[in-house]
């Protein structure tokens, strides 16, 4: 009763503020009875103690409801580990995990075969295209090497040829 009565106080205040007269030069103000207004607000303060001891009753009720909540589920909890250890110690449950860990590792193992095949391959690939380019650079430097020899050769022979013709100590013992 007391909520209502509370609520009805706030509405009649709000009542009066709504039907309050708004002066003529001043719209956005109102006037009020003074003694009314604060009879009602007396009246609300005379109401809300009331209404504040309900609700801490009732936050206490709230919180004693949920210690108790939570200690069920914890009971509960350490319950249903017991009852799964239970099973778990069960030797068809203990059988069928044991099975399905050995085919997950031979599955795993056969995965594995699989991608060290494939790696080796992938290698020997590379590798043997990896000689194959060595090769040819090999034999592009050995023909270089032989175009360069003979070059230089040759370039050699063309300046002996020409200090021969051009050296004058030659020439005087040439002609003597």
């Amino acid at each position: 009763m007391a909520n209502n009565d509370v609520s009805r106080l706030i509405d009649m205040l709000y009542e009066r503020v709504e039907d309050a007269r708004s002066p003529a030069l001043k719209p956005n103000m109102s006037i009020v009875d003074r003694d009314e207004m604060l009879d009602l607000l007396d009246e609300l303060r005379g109401q809300l103690p009331v209404e504040l001891k309900r609700a801490q009753e009732l936050l206490a009720a709230r919180e004693k409801f949920v210690d108790e909540a939570k200690r069920d589920v914890d009971r509960m909890m350490r319950q249903a580990e017991l009852d799964a250890k239970t099973k778990i110690s069960n030797s068809e449950v203990l059988y069928a995990a044991k099975e399905q860990a050995r085919q997950i590792v031979a599955r795993a193992e056969e995965r594995a075969r699989q991608l060290y095949q494939v790696a080796n391959e992938y290698a020997e690939d590379a590798l043997a295209r990896t000689e194959e380019a060595v090769q040819a650079a090999l034999s592009e430097v050995k023909q270089s090497r032989t175009q360069f020899r003979s070059a230089s050769a040759a370039k050699m022979q063309e300046q002996r040829d020409k200090l021969d013709g051009k050296n004058p100590l030659r020439e005087e013992s040439n002609q003597q």
